[in-house]
């Protein structure tokens, strides 16, 4: 068994999106994206499918052409290779799943400029 809490260390002391391990499992990594409201990640791609969980806050998401308004709750999901960006609308909490063979370091190399 693997024990997190998605509320510790917030809220976030850096300037720039916040990216924590929650947990890393067999099947998958589970990371916190903490956001202060206007950060963004710009336009990247992953190498695996991911899923997009709102714990806390409101983003835009923008994959193929077309932008969400993503709020508490709400959870998408995205295959492989498609540019997608995310921008805080509001000061927000993101839990990212990743694929057991994608990495903690690729998302934190994410340019945010």
């Amino acid at each position: 068994m693997i024990l997190n809490n998605i509320w510790e260390g917030f809220p976030k002391k850096s300037k720039g999106p916040s990216v924590t391990m929650l947990l890393d499992t067999r099947t998958s990594k589970e990371l916190k994206i903490e956001f202060t409201k206007d950060e963004m990640l710009k336009e990247h791609r992953t190498p695996f499918p991911i899923m997009i969980e709102i714990f806390e806050g409101e983003i835009s998401f923008t994959a193929e052409g077309r932008t969400h308004h993503l709020e508490r709750g709400h959870i998408i999901s995205l295959e492989a290779n498609v540019p997608h960006s995310l921008l805080a609308v509001q000061n927000s909490i993101v839990r990212l799943t990743l694929s057991k063979r994608d990495t903690i370091e690729r998302v934190k190399k994410i340019d945010n400029k």
